[in-house]
């Protein structure tokens, strides 16, 4: 299953929106297959397997580190592939979270004879699809709140210069970020003050599990605009990828312009005459993102951490202070005592470049 596991993280940055999935196929104590989802309409990890083991796959444990599917989408089941190549017993991490598939894999596949066993390695397996396993079960993609501070915490000057406060290494990491990310989040504001491109701009070589001839997968650019002051001259707009403009108000003169500039807009529910977050990424999830990048300044990135909506924060510290009048990270008004504060649970901190990078988990109840 440990082979298997890293097959799957081979298409980390190529299956979306479908889950990175990894098969190996061991026959006598030798493994004769072995395969991983690539992207979305290619044959499934199983499939692959089950080609470069051919005859070798009759009688064979087949190692999954998702439960194979059992529904016809834009790819035949694997079960049914699995069943027909004669495989004797099939080894699961984890049961497939999405309601088409759900244990009925597991169940097909001992109908028709086959052994099967779940739960091997199942966190690490997990781990593979934050986002996917997410949306099926809440209905929400995994939102990761990328931030870039002084040693002192602060991300803007307070006239809202912020290029460069990280290092060229970090930024170099985030748009690795970007590449495994469905959609990329951030508010007009950063819209106005900055024009952002919120594009991944490596080339494919440069991308672990991508080779020079592979196309880079942009991820979906989202603004939340509650009011529809998008520039339709925005540089995001004119870049290859999409954009969607997320407001609160049925404006038509508005709304066609930005359509006509290319912008592809959402009229959502609003929460404090504000874009409602937790409707956005619910919409988001509808459009099958599995995982958000928020890049934003302090008051978007303060309302998602308060509505719960964060599941990780990835924060670069650069070595350097900015002083009392840069800006912060998050405006969190609602914290004004000790015990308000939004506890974090630390994941990892490892050196890129001169800066450290910081994940956490914030810990709300």
């Amino acid at each position: 299953m440990a082979r298997a596991i890293q097959l799957a993280e081979r298409g980390r940055l190529t299956t979306d929106p479908n889950p990175r999935v990894g098969c190996v196929l061991v026959r006598d104590g030798v493994i004769v297959g072995e395969g991983w989802h690539r992207r979305a309409g290619e044959p499934h990890a199983e499939r692959f397997a089950l080609v470069t083991a051919g005859d070798r796959a009759r009688g064979a444990t087949a190692y999954v580190t998702l439960e194979p599917c059992c529904h016809h989408g834009r790819t035949p089941p694997c079960t049914d592939g699995l069943i027909e190549a004669g495989v004797a017993r099939v080894v699961c991490a984890m049961v497939d979270p999405n309601p088409l598939v759900a244990g009925q894999g597991i169940a097909q596949l001992r109908a028709a004879g086959i052994a099967t066993e779940t739960g091997v390695r199942e966190a690490e397996a997990r781990a593979l699809n934050p986002g996917f396993v997410k949306r099926m079960a809440q209905g929400r993609p995994y939102v990761r709140c990328k931030l870039a501070a002084s040693l002192d915490g602060r991300t803007a000057m307070a006239s809202g210069e912020s290029q460069w406060i990280s290092s060229e290494a970090a930024r170099r990491d985030v748009h690795r970020l970007r590449a495994r990310s469905s959609a990329i989040l951030t508010g007009i504001g950063t819209v106005l003050a900055d024009d952002p491109s919120l594009n991944v701009r490596l080339d494919a070589s440069e991308l672990e599990g991508m080779g020079s001839a592979d196309e880079i997968r942009q991820p979906l650019r989202v603004v939340a605009d509650s009011f529809w002051r998008m520039p339709t001259t925005a540089r995001m707009l004119g870049l290859p990828g999409e954009t969607l403009v997320a407001g609160v108000e049925h404006l038509p003169e508005r709304i066609a312009a930005l359509e006509a500039a290319g912008a592809q807009v959402v009229v959502c529910p609003q929460h404090l005459g504000r874009v409602d977050l937790t409707a956005l990424m619910e919409t988001l999830a509808k459009r099958a993102v599995n995982e958000v990048l928020l890049e934003t300044g302090p008051t978007l990135a303060g309302a998602a951490v308060s509505a719960g909506l964060v599941d990780e924060i990835i924060l670069y510290l650069a070595p350097h202070l900015m002083g009392e009048s840069a800006q912060g990270l998050f405006d969190l008004p609602w914290v004004e005592a000790m015990a308000d504060r939004v506890a974090l649970d630390i994941q990892d901190v490892r050196r890129v470049g001169p800066d450290l990078r910081i994940r956490v988990r914030p810990c709300l109840g």
